[in-house]
């Protein structure tokens, strides 16, 4: 086992890591991407909310399985590590990948065409669960000190970018290779084909990365691996680590995941003037995740939580009720946006300020276990309940809880100690040699 020695394989460690990061969240966003078109084909016959509440559900119970990978492909990281869970959580999701695509509609095989495609969210549940721990702890690892922000922002700019990828497949289907009908019947399967052939990529890329100098420093200290029992000695940390994702968790998937819907269901874009929005929104997301990366190296990862925190809490009421109105396309994705650049204060640093929080042998757990469970009460839900407040006739309510949990997390932000200033990735260990 050992660890990049150059600046170049740095990078090239990196960059190995964040492709398979952006196929496992390509993967992840097919599903809400194409739900408009293959909910029809999983569920009896009914009207639009109703067919997507119960895809919305089976959508949520996938994330009950995030804490599930969390917490043992996290062990399995701090134990073995960072480099064998990210192999292991690349490959579970090739196979949900492959079984969604692989699965007969409703009409043919009745009750067992969703049992299958919630099997294979579990699947993908349990490998995104482990994926954001494992890699927001490799990229942190692997950056130098004076740029940890700007290179572990690459995390989001991989989900964004395998959600982008989700979306812009899907317009290509739509626009130039297949009619709405093909769409319906079939065409929603290629992408899933997709996301499983390129996993199989990335599971090669991965086996040649290398393990990061933190992990391999404290490998031989067996009795520092880290494990449940001693996660709690930081509760603290953890009750940063829930409170910071409660409030950023809820509004990107608000702003990213359930938007394309919104736009549809609510505001009554067409599905493709839909998708359009989303991509161009989404594109200037990810772009500007280095750049507030970079900024937070200078300025402090807690001035834009906070940012982030004050502006969500404040403005997520007026945004999302006027994207509820009738409005050209300009207007809606000068709105969306906007709301973009409040949420990127906390996307472009949640890596970078949860790896800091713990020492090296429990980091990985430390990371990913919370988060995942926090994303599965508050992200994995969020979708479900926009929807179900919406059939209840207020859809409102759903814009004011979303501010409720931004206000949660500007109350954690305000508390808590500068992360750069306190980092454990500059802990020492018993020789006196740094880690990270």
């Amino acid at each position: 086992m050992n660890y990049p020695s150059s600046q170049p394989n740095r990078l090239l460690n990196i960059l190995r890591g964040s492709v398979g990061n952006l196929v496992e969240y390509f993967d992840w966003a097919i599903y809400a991407a194409f739900a408009l078109y293959f909910a029809p084909a999983f569920f009896p016959e009914g009207d639009q909310t109703a067919q997507l509440l119960n895809n919305a559900a089976i959508f949520a119970v996938g994330f009950i399985f995030r804490p599930v990978g969390g917490w043992l492909l996290g062990s399995l990281a701090d134990r073995k590590g960072r480099k064998s869970a990210l192999l292991l959580s690349v490959s579970l999701m090739c196979l949900g990948s492959l079984i969604i695509a692989c699965t007969p509609g409703y009409a043919v095989i009745g009750g067992w065409a969703p049992a299958l495609l919630l099997f294979a969210r579990m699947l993908q549940g349990f490998s995104i669960g482990g994926e954001y721990g494992s890699s927001a702890t490799y990229l942190s690892e692997m950056a130098g000190r004076t740029r940890r922000g700007y290179y572990s922002s690459f995390q989001y700019v991989t989900i964004v970018l395998g959600q982008l990828l989700a979306l812009l497949l899907l317009m290509v289907l739509q626009k130039v290779l297949l009619s709405s009908q093909e769409l319906h019947q079939w065409g929603w399967r290629i992408p899933f084909v997709v996301g499983g052939l390129l996993a199989i990529v990335a599971m090669c890329l991965r086996s040649s990365m290398e393990e990061t100098k933190a992990f391999v420093d404290q490998h031989t200290d067996v009795g520092r691996q880290g494990n449940l029992r001693e996660l709690l000695n930081y509760p603290k940390e953890l009750s940063t680590v829930v409170a910071l994702t409660a409030g950023g968790t809820v509004s990107y998937y608000t702003f990213s995941v359930y938007m394309q819907k919104f736009l549809v269901n609510t505001t009554g874009f067409s599905k493709d003037d839909a998708t359009v929005i989303c991509v161009i929104a989404l594109l200037v997301f990810m772009l500007i995740q280095p750049l507030y990366g970079l900024i937070s190296d200078f300025v402090g990862r807690r001035f834009m939580l906070i940012a982030f925190g004050a502006g969500a809490t404040i403005f997520t009421v007026p945004i999302l009720s006027q994207l509820s109105q009738s409005q050209s396309m300009e207007s809606a994705i000068a709105s969306y946006i906007f709301a973009l650049l409040i949420i990127s204060g906390y996307s472009s640093v949640n890596a970078i300020v949860k790896a800091e929080l713990f020492p090296v042998h429990i980091r990985v757990l430390g990371v990913g276990l919370p988060y995942a469970l926090t994303v599965s009460l508050f992200g994995g839900t969020a979708e479900y309940l926009a929807l179900s407040m919406k059939s209840f006739g207020h859809p409102e309510w759903f814009a004011y809880y979303v501010s409720g949990c931004a206000a949660l997390s500007l109350i954690a932000s305000l508390v808590m100690k500068e992360p750069k200033g306190v980092s454990k990735l500059d802990q020492m260990n018993d020789e006196g040699e740094g880690f990270g």
